[in-house]
């Protein structure tokens, strides 16, 4: 049974992918958000899934909350087959209204996040498995770029580049990493940043697009930030 890591899956892309996931035979996923009550729905709504699915409520930004959750998997005696980190969280400001505080939630939950779940899971990670890092068109360069994303969109640039330098760090491990540089995805985080603006793909819509990828179409590649986007450039 391959056993799937998810941060953020209490609303949005992540929780979609967990549904899709969960309808799939021979699959253990852990979901992790600090939303404890909306993991509890979630487990409730996949009780009679091919999958299992397990809610494990946690603050990913917190050392002592990831220390928790590398020692839940070693006493379960689970290895970790893919870590999908798609936790994110987004304010939207104009550049000169942007606080310390906004910049700092950001960059802790969009990147060091990354940084450090992925640190924390590596011993439990055996050859062949898969690290998928959620990023954003905003941080592509060359993209097109929007006001009010300054720190976000410099946050999801940081995760590419993270992805690129662990891709070339685990590749003698045959731990391959990769990022999915979203567009616009029709979320309850886009809804609250943009309420104006409709976008052209629905959550499922992506999220069915993922779980293919992870469980698919990454093994064609290593290091890479493959945009995911119907808009251009």
């Amino acid at each position: 049974m391959k056993t799937i890591v998810v941060s953020g899956c209490s609303r949005g892309i992540g929780k979609e992918l967990v549904k899709t996931l969960a309808s799939l035979p021979n699959l253990f996923i852990l979901g992790l958000s600090r939303n404890a009550e909306k993991l509890e729905l979630l487990q409730r709504e996949l009780k009679n899934s091919t999958a299992t699915f397990l809610p494990f409520p946690m603050e990913i930004t917190e050392k002592g909350e990831r220390l928790r959750l590398h020692q839940y998997l070693i006493r379960e005696g689970l290895q970790v087959d893919v870590l999908v980190n798609n936790a994110g969280f987004l304010a939207a400001r104009p550049f000169e209204e942007t606080t310390e505080e906004d910049f700092d939630q950001m960059f802790d939950v969009n990147i060091k996040s990354v940084f450090f779940l992925v640190q924390q899971l590596l011993p439990l990670m055996h050859r062949g498995a898969h690290i998928l890092n959620i990023s954003s068109m905003g941080g592509v360069q060359g993209s097109v770029k929007f006001p009010g994303l300054a720190a976000y969109s410099s946050s999801k640039g940081a995760v590419s580049i993270l992805t690129e330098v662990l891709a070339e760090e685990l590749k003698d491990r045959k731990i391959s990493v990769n990022a999915l540089a979203l567009g616009a995805v029709q979320t309850e985080m886009l809804q609250e940043a943009f309420p104006d603006y409709t976008a052209p793909h629905s959550a499922q819509e992506m999220a069915s697009w993922i779980a293919n990828f992870i469980l698919n179409d990454y093994v064609f590649f290593n290091g890479k930030i493959l945009p995911v986007s119907s808009t251009t450039p």
